[in-house]
């Protein structure tokens, strides 16, 4: 039978619930539990896809094709599984499928209502990830901040999964803030407790307290909260601020927050290996080297739109023991600048990733052959293998007038294209080419020596794709596709074989990378900005 974990937020938001549901799975998949992880969020949206990066930050996407709440990212990275579609649950998915079944008249006639209706809708959709897992515990993360009357369905949902399940079966979370307050130089506990407050008004009473601070909490403020909120002292737990996000889950380990889970879930407490765990968090505490990389973006103003890209960089210098430096550049500003030897002075390796619209594009494409000229390691990513071939296109083909129809409907030659099947669409959510897509490799080229297999399966999210019009012309001036999906013949791969390292991808490696399991696209490209900064 499986057993559901759901961990909710109080006080204000960016607590780390995310984090602290990845540490807790981690944990439990250390002791050979099979765990399946989602995410409510309370948004009316249907999923992130339409919303600004600069807004949400960036849109996770599983093998599948589900675009998801970035927190996805976290929770693949830690436990290392691939999630799905029962993975992130909006407001706006569970009400479209309550009034599509309310227009099939599957009520029959009834009125629809938050309870029982909506709230079934949304129990089903925890009981579907615990099915179509087939794990043995599902952890589920409310976003949002208790009190937020966006959230309330979804907690009374909750209590429902809880009454129906039973106690032994349901372990409530509740992240919380403990703030200190200088001048007075205390902790204060009372924010916590009216959290409490806030969530026993809708019915749900917490096992578990994890008490975001940043020193850790003595035994008396634990007894205070223990006393104040009717949980057990052993259950308050501290999350003290830390430098190095792995270390998290052992905090949570030497309080033996896990083991209190499987106490009152009614399950054994298996032996835990954490070796390999151990092993990451000496390696990064350890980095004496660094290079700096430049991310060229038009997204740069918020750091998280490009989270799983920056995560992914670091795994690989884990992997090369090297600290990734991170030089933001906004392409939009990278127009105006006229001397590039300054703006790319200490950097060893230049990657543009993905993005949509024509803002800061001719930022991109400076920077492309910026890194081409110079024979600067360069990795294109989505949108920045586009930039990479309209800049070959331009400067090497002299092919004029070189563009995408997403930046210029009415260009001449356009080799950036729609694909035929998206002329027609016109809605802008979920329907981009999305999730898992074969591509074949051609053996003897940089892909291949990355990969060391012909057939790989990597995520996508974009709709304008390669105009193949183009790829002859691009061949015999020295381009190599080396990557293509076998069945509609779409280029996924290129690369530059005159220059110490230059590849592109449309599809989007970061969401495949893990801390201890570098991506090969990053490694090789880390490598080569290593050995260039020599």
């Amino acid at each position: 039978m499986t057993k559901y974990v759901f961990v909710t937020g109080g006080v204000v938001s960016g607590l780390g619930k995310g984090i602290t549901a990845s540490s807790l799975a981690l944990l439990l998949k250390s002791r050979g539990y099979k765990v399946f992880m989602q995410k409510f969020d309370p948004y009316v949206n249907v999923d992130p896809g339409t919303m600004s990066p600069l807004q949400h930050g960036e849109v996770f996407v599983t093998a599948d094709g589900c675009e998801t709440d970035l927190d996805l990212g976290h929770y693949e990275r830690f436990i290392d599984e691939e999630l799905n579609y029962t993975s992130n649950i909006t407001t706006g998915k569970i009400y479209s499928s309550v009034i599509e079944k309310e227009r099939r008249g599957d009520y029959l006639g009834g009125t629809v209502q938050i309870v029982p209706h909506v709230t079934n809708e949304i129990k089903q959709k925890v009981y579907e990830a615990g099915t179509s897992s087939n794990a043995d515990i599902v952890i589920t993360e409310i976003g949002g901040t208790i009190g937020d009357i966006e959230s309330l369905a979804f907690l009374e949902a909750l209590r429902q999964v809880q009454y129906e399940q039973g106690k032994e079966n349901v372990f409530f979370v509740h992240t919380t803030l403990v703030p200190f307050i200088y001048g007075s130089n205390e902790l204060k506990t009372k924010p916590t407790q009216h959290s409490v407050i806030e969530l026993r008004r809708v019915g749900i009473q917490p096992d578990m307290i994890v008490c975001r601070a940043p020193v850790s909490l003595d035994v008396s403020m634990k007894q205070k909260i223990s006393m104040f909120c009717d949980v057990s002292v052993d259950y308050v737990i501290d999350s003290v601020d830390v430098k190095n996000i792995y270390e998290i889950p052992i905090n949570y380990y030497k309080q033996k927050a896990d083991e209190r889970l499987l106490s009152q879930l009614q399950l054994p407490k298996r032996k835990i290996n954490l070796s390999n765990w151990l092993k990451l968090i000496d390696i990064v505490d350890n980095l004496t080297q660094e290079i700096e990389i430049a991310l060229v973006g038009k997204y740069v103003g918020l750091h998280d739109a490009y989270l799983s890209v920056v995560e992914s960089l670091r795994h690989a210098g884990y992997y090369h023991n090297v600290k990734i430096k991170i030089n933001w550049i906004d392409s939009e500003e990278l127009v105006k600048q006229q001397n590039l030897d300054k703006v790319f002075a200490n950097t060893k390796g230049i990657i543009v990733p993905g993005g949509f619209g024509s803002r800061g594009i001719e930022g991109m494409i400076k920077a492309v052959n910026y890194a081409r000229i110079n024979n600067i390691p360069f990795l294109g990513i989505c949108l920045g293998m586009q930039v990479a071939v309209i800049e070959f296109a331009r400067n090497v083909c002299h092919i004029d007038n070189a563009s995408s129809t997403e930046f210029d409907e009415l260009c001449n030659n356009p080799i950036i294209d729609l694909m035929t099947d998206q002329k027609s669409i016109i809605n802008k959510g979920g329907t981009l080419r999305l999730g898992n897509y074969e591509c074949h490799i051609k053996k003897g080229t940089l892909a291949y020596q990355d990969y060391g297999i012909s057939t790989i399966y990597e995520r996508h999210r974009h709709r304008y794709e390669f105009n193949n019009q183009y790829k002859a012309q691009l061949e015999k001036n020295g381009m190599i596709f080396s990557g293509i999906n076998p069945g509609s013949n779409l280029v996924e791969i290129i690369e530059l074989p005159n220059h110490p390292h230059f590849i592109a991808c449309q599809f989007h490696p970061e969401f495949k990378s893990r801390p201890n399991r570098c991506h090969p696209l990053f490694n090789s490209f880390i490598k080569a900005s290593k050995k260039h900064n020599k």
